[in-house]
């Protein structure tokens, strides 16, 4: 099917393409799980709908008046073409848990540091991105420059794309918390008390005994 908006769609695939090359690599090394990659495959679909009609111009109207007779914009009493607002938002809901995961099995952090620094990237990434498209407006100029960012005439865009992608982490944060308590009920207290000691460096015979593991490193105390 022709794209309605070659030229600025080529542009918008360029993390398409980039994604699909770094998903093998990025695969054999982060290791991630299931739900996470499931994730992430999600968010990419979602950006390869919008690229091909650049997001201000997905006709999802057309496709809810096909199943429903009725359009989403009628139905909610929308003044704009709300699909950027929904990945800014599927941003952070999706790709929390993937920055999660690779926080807590590649860096060892606690998982409440993990939770936070989740949220904190898709804050910072999400301000990054509209910095970008900042400075594409001011390379690209005119319809062009508009056609990319999609603002559809709302001044304060970026900020509503930002405040969507926090909510979205922050909706995730509750699936986070859920998966470590699943984590703790499976693993058992042996293989948490053995993570603690690869960021701590030893624990005490005690607390290896304890545990029921003999393999774990001592640290031997005096009075």
């Amino acid at each position: 099917m022709d794209a309605p908006y070659p030229d600025q769609m080529y542009l918008q695939h360029v993390p398409t393409v980039a994604a699909l090359l770094l998903w093998p690599w990025a695969q054999r090394r982060l290791a991630l799980s299931n739900v996470a990659t499931l994730g992430l495959a999600a968010f990419l679909v979602l950006h390869i709908i919008g690229a091909r009609y650049i997001y201000s111009y997905v006709p999802y109207d057309d496709w809810a008046a096909l199943l429903g007779g009725k359009t989403i914009t009628e139905q909610f009493s929308f003044s704009r073409n709300h699909y950027d607002r929904l990945v800014h938002f599927c941003f952070g809901l999706l790709i929390a848990r993937p920055v999660f995961e690779v926080l807590v099995g590649r860096f060892h952090l606690s998982p409440a540091l993990s939770r936070y620094f989740s949220v904190d990237f898709v804050l910072a990434f999400s301000a990054l991105y509209e910095l970008f498209e900042w400075l594409l407006t001011i390379v690209l100029g005119g319809a062009d420059a508009e056609a990319y960012n999609g603002q559809q005439g709302d001044i304060w865009d970026a900020h509503k794309d930002m405040a969507l992608a926090f909510a979205g982490s922050l909706c995730a944060m509750p699936f986070l918390r859920a998966k470590q308590g699943t984590d703790q009920r499976s693993e058992g207290p042996a293989a948490w008390v053995s993570r603690g000691a690869n960021r701590s460096g030893l624990i005490s015979s005690t607390n290896a005994r304890a545990c029921g593991d003999r393999n774990l490193p001592l640290r031997i105390t005096t009075p």
